[in-house]
């Protein structure tokens, strides 16, 4: 079959193997695969190191299932997440941990970012929100727009910053969510809205290592308010600050408990619902559920759609045209 791999800091489809399909996979042919343009630029430029397969959002049809499978059928379209399992290429064999059913109304290209989906819910989580808190999201990537998206449909209050003019407009106009491209302006925007009395949690979308945003997050958050690293950001905060906010900082690692844990994933031995509550697959099973219930709206993010023969392309179409992120089509493969 075909993937997309990178070599030497370049990308490439490549022949390789079929997946092999273990007692508790899934086998999907895949349908649409969504492109996460900052953490597949990283792994590009680490591939000057070794070969490294792209991707870990897809949807596709189930062709076959393993012998201890029971979450779905053969013929099922489902959403999958996670590395090495789901990549951009034509097969996948995926745990059913980390596969969801896709009900009829969901469009596959929507159900195709169940990655970042489940990364933004997981996230939110991290800043323990409650009913009617404000939050404040710093950049406005795919995450970031995912987060907003999410937040606002729970009822939060969301206040956003993105310094890319284009990527803020995209939600201007989306009721509970104000946008600015300013940061004197947020900052004013924040002190007027909250009473001078800060915001309940910001959350990092940002990457670029090292923000003027991460320092001064503890401007905007209340004391004891929550600050969650999202991005790829580093930790750089003032003692001073932190001790008179005894504000809270956390990292969101993925899309929740059970990432990068074999059992959970490759053995499918699932958390007991009692004591963890939220896994990664339930967040998965979250993404779609608001898909279902059209409570988020994710079809702006399908601005580029390339035949996956043509995926090698991918990154440098991303940057000449200025979109947010790519879907891959496997119709004319599969």
């Amino acid at each position: 079959m075909k993937a997309l791999q990178a070599h030497d800091g370049k990308t490439k489809l490549v022949d390789i193997e079929q997946p092999e399909l273990f007692p508790s996979a899934v086998l999907v042919e895949t349908r649409y695969t969504a492109v996460s343009p900052g953490t597949e630029k990283l792994l590009i430029e680490g591939s000057k190191e070794g070969v490294r397969q792209l991707g870990y959002s897809a949807v596709g049809v189930v062709k076959a299932i393993g012998e201890s499978v029971t979450a779905v059928q053969i013929g099922d379209i489902v959403a999958c997440y996670g590395a090495p399992y789901v990549g951009h290429m034509e097969l996948l064999a995926v745990p059913q941990t980390l596969v969801v059913k896709c009900p009829p109304n969901v469009a596959l290209q929507h159900a195709a970012f169940a990655a970042h989906g489940t990364i933004a819910i997981h996230a939110i989580r991290q800043a323990q929100l409650q009913f009617g808190e404000f939050i404040v999201v710093i950049g406005l990537g795919v995450l970031g727009q995912m987060i907003a998206k999410i937040c606002a449909a729970a009822s939060y209050d969301v206040i956003c910053y993105e310094p890319n003019e284009k990527r803020a407009s995209m939600l201007q106009h989306m009721a509970g969510i104000e946008v600015f491209s300013d940061l004197k302006q947020m900052e004013q925007h924040i002190e007027k809205f909250t009473n001078g009395q800060g915001v309940d949690a910001v959350l990092l979308c940002a990457g670029g290592k090292h923000s003027e945003t991460t320092a001064r997050s503890l401007e905007w958050v209340r004391k004891q308010g929550r600050i969650v690293i999202v991005g790829d950001v580093e930790p750089e905060f003032n003692r001073e600050q932190l001790f008179a906010k005894e504000a809270i900082i956390t990292i969101s690692r993925a899309g929740g408990p059970g990432r990068y844990d074999a059992r959970y994933e490759k053995e499918a031995i699932d958390y007991p619902y009692h004591y963890v509550r939220w896994t990664e697959g339930r967040n998965l099973a979250a993404y779609i559920r608001l898909l279902e219930r059209k409570a988020i709206d994710v079809s702006d993010f399908v601005q580029l759609q390339i035949p996956f023969e043509r995926s090698a392309s991918v990154y440098e179409k991303l940057v000449t045209s200025e979109a947010l992120t790519a879907v891959l089509d496997y119709s004319g493969g599969n």
